[in-house]
């Protein structure tokens, strides 16, 4: 009886020795996680960068002007004058701007017509 007890009781020991094993292999793996999770984000979130303008660029501020068509204009001779390259991708995107600012259905202007045109200027006017 004794024998049976004590062979009872070393795999009892065996098993929680096991039990435990586990639970710190269960824990070390849970830990290893945790550290690459945050390592992760954050490589993630330091790795955005940004533009900041640097003291050698210089700064445009936006504006708009209201003028009267002549004769011979168009919006494309609009664009040609005041698109800033990098605020506009092209002159297309500046001529689809003045005819939302406009209330325009299409691209036609007429001589006479009043049209508010944006542009971009270093001088800062309060």
């Amino acid at each position: 009886m004794n024998a049976e007890v004590g062979r009872i009781s070393e795999r009892r020991i065996r098993n929680n020795r096991i039990r435990r094993r586990r639970e710190l292999r269960h824990r070390f793996m849970m830990c290893i996680f945790t550290i690459l999770l945050v390592i992760g984000f954050s490589t993630l979130f330091f790795s955005f960068k940004t533009k900041a303008q640097g003291n050698d660029e210089e700064i445009l501020y936006k504006y708009y002007k209201s003028i009267v068509v002549e004769e011979g204009d168009t919006l494309w001779n609009y664009a040609c004058q005041y698109v800033e390259g990098s605020y506009y991708n092209s002159y297309d995107d500046y001529i689809k701007e003045v005819i939302m600012i406009n209330s325009l259905t299409d691209d036609a202007i007429t001589v006479g017509q009043h049209l508010i045109l944006p542009y971009y200027s270093p001088e800062f006017v309060s």
